[in-house]
């Protein structure tokens, strides 16, 4: 139980740390005496700074899942996309580092471990499902909507950090993306 709250403590001081600082910049030591201890104790509970960053990334990715899982299902499935795609670009936008370590690359040499890896999968599985429901399907069609989406968060935030010059054309976005796929369903037949 103690463990538990030790390590819980570490995450919370790490992320303040990154907020702070940037995801890659943060220290051990740093987080050892926001925590109340040395260094080298860290290393009890993460046997690595690439260990705490997998902790971070599974932490994220388990946050990310909970809220995707709490979406609003509506009787029109493109009603239910609509919504999957502003509670994921809500939930990036209210922590920009955790976006960052999800979903761009700011740690060189770092990788999320399969099990932290697969939390992330299992989050998005849904996106799949949502996109079968209005009937498009495929990798390709997957990849372009999280490329599409995803872009518009990195503009966001590299270029208005709490604006919304980017993220207010995710309707725009996310309706040519369903009416280019309309068109390719349409000429196939």
């Amino acid at each position: 139980m103690r463990r538990a709250a030790t390590h819980a403590h570490i995450l919370e001081a790490a992320w303040a740390l990154a907020r702070r600082d940037g995801i890659a910049a943060i220290a051990l030591r740093d987080i050892a005496g926001r925590v109340g201890m040395r260094a080298p104790s860290l290393y009890t509970y993460f046997p690595s700074k690439n260990a705490l960053y997998d902790a971070m990334f599974a932490e994220g990715a388990r946050q990310l899942a909970e809220t995707l899982a709490s979406r609003r299902k509506d009787a029109d499935p493109g009603e239910t996309l609509r919504a999957r795609v502003q509670l994921f670009i809500a939930f990036c936008m209210a922590d920009p580092v955790r976006y960052q370590l999800l979903f761009e690359r700011p740690i060189p040499g770092f990788e999320p471990t399969q099990d932290s890896l697969d939390i992330m999968l299992s989050a998005l599985a849904g996106t799949r499902t949502d996109l079968e429901a209005v009937g498009i399907h495929g990798e390709r069609a997957l990849d372009l909507l999280r490329a599409l989406i995803t872009g518009l968060i990195s503009l966001q935030v590299a270029n208005d950090p709490g604006g919304d010059r980017w993220t207010r054309l995710q309707e725009e976005a996310l309706e040519m993306f369903l009416a280019h796929y309309a068109h390719r369903a349409a000429n196939v037949k």
